[in-house]
Order: structure tokens, then sequence, then C-alpha cells
């Protein structure tokens, strides 16, 4: 779905994407101001971040999609977005700040901390794509209560609207998020928190889903089939990880090349 400026076709989900990103880039300026960062550090890690988390959301979906091959990487026809994952993103986008925090010298965790507020809520606003592409949703329902389910129309039936639950609990998390960056200082609580709450998140929704990604050969009936399942599963075990070790100071917290004096 979209519309025509110039001849040129634009869809929804790539203006709602954009909105996310807007949204998260402002953010992430004003959390750069409170923390006494160089304002220039939002703009450079998009330059970084967007093309490296586009093309592992693509490399992602194509590697554990049953329905593409690497012959499609560059097919966005249908929808333009479509045949992106959020877990590829966010490896595509991890590299990108490995790679921006080796080039600044600082900790990868004083940067993680400053984007998740904005990751989560970039997360909140962006699956309402998938409400305009009508994709996402869950199992079949006779509950006709907008927006818990939501009308499909391929099928012309009621299904339950994940997208929204996700939505929702990601806005949520956006201002747990927002509060535990504000008031905590060492580095790594608020990424912590972000892989436990969006992993719980994701690990309740995902079971719902009805387009799941699979590994190869397997079905969806058994939910440790579906590789998000399991990826958000090792999200919470992670977070809890660097809660301990960020206890036990065990995490770097240089951010000395990312303060305004250093420039």
């Amino acid at each position: 779905m979209g519309f025509e400026i110039f001849g040129i076709h634009i869809a929804y989900y790539g203006v709602i994407i954009a909105i996310g990103l807007l949204v998260g880039i402002i953010l992430c300026d004003f959390l750069c101001h409170k923390r006494g960062y160089d304002s220039n550090i939002p703009y450079v890690l998009v330059l970084i971040l967007v093309p490296l988390a586009i093309l592992g959301a693509r490399l992602y979906y194509i590697i554990f999609s049953d329905k593409l091959t690497m012959a499609d990487f560059f097919d966005m026809s249908n929808g333009g977005f479509q045949g992106l994952a959020i877990y590829g993103a966010e490896i595509g986008g991890l590299l990108g700040v490995i790679i921006y925090c080796l080039i600044k010298k600082c900790s990868v965790f004083a940067v993680t901390d400053l984007i998740v507020p904005s990751l989560i809520l970039g997360q909140s606003i962006g699956r309402w794509g998938n409400f305009v592409n009508q994709e996402a949703y869950g199992a079949v329902t006779n509950w006709h209560c907008f927006p818990f389910t939501v009308y499909i129309d391929a099928v012309q039936e009621y299904h339950l609207a994940t997208f929204f639950y996700e939505s929702f609990l990601n806005f949520i998390g956006f201002w747990i998020l927002l509060m535990v960056y504000l008031k905590q200082k060492k580095h790594g609580t608020a990424t912590a928190t972000y892989l436990i709450w969006y992993g719980v998140v994701r690990a309740l929704i995902e079971p719902m889903r009805t387009d799941s990604l699979l590994f190869p050969g397997t079905t969806a009936d058994f939910v440790f089939n579906r590789i998000s399942f399991v990826l958000s599963i090792a999200l919470v075990v992670v977070g809890m990880v660097l809660l301990f070790l960020n206890k036990k100071g065990k995490l770097s917290q240089n951010d000395k090349h990312l303060l305004k004096s250093t420039h």
C-alpha cells in the first residue's frame, strides 16, 4: 500500500519506518545533550548504522525465508520495505556500533545505552507499518475489536493484532528505558534492560504469529522452531548476564571520547 509522487511509488510502510527513524534521531539528540555528549553523534551513527541495519534486515529475512533466495535480495517490490526482519536490523546495527566505537575508542555499552531508547520507540512506531501491509498478525479469531483484533482483507477474517500488542508493549518499554538512561549512569544498564524487556515481549508474542521465520526443515507447531522466539530467549539471558557483570563493575565505562569537551 502506498501513494504516488511524480510517478514514484511511496510505500506507507516506508513512510512509517522513516517517521520512526526521525523520531529516534531527535530523541537521541536530546539524550546526548542530557549526558553531555557531542551533538553530532546521532547523525554520524545514522550514516553508519542505517545502511548496515537495512542490509542485515534484508539478509536475515532471505536466509531464513522459505520463499526467497539470494537472487531476490534487491527485489523490493510488493510494498517496497516488505521482506525485512528486525533482528537482522539489530545485528547489522550492532556491527555498526562496534565499528563506530573502535574508531572513537569508547565503550560499546556507552553507545548502545544511548541508542536503545530510540530503538524501542522506533520499533513501537514501525510496527504500524505491519498494519498498513496487513502482516505480522496472529491466529484467526471471532472477536471483532480493533486494535486487539484486525480484519485481513486477503483472507476476509479477523486475526489477533499481534503487531499492536508488540507496539503497545514497546511503547511502555520506551518509557522504562528512558527513565533508566536518565537516572542510571553505569554503562550497560539501559542496554541490558532493553534486551530483557524486548526479549520477553517478543517471546510472548512470537508464538501467536502466523508468519514466523522457522529453522530450515521445521514447522511452526513447536515454538522452539521459531527463530525469533529462540533469539528472544537468548536476549533475555544475555541481558541478565550484562546486569550481573555491570553490578560487578566488569563493563567498560569509557565514554570520554563522546563528550563535548573532547572536540
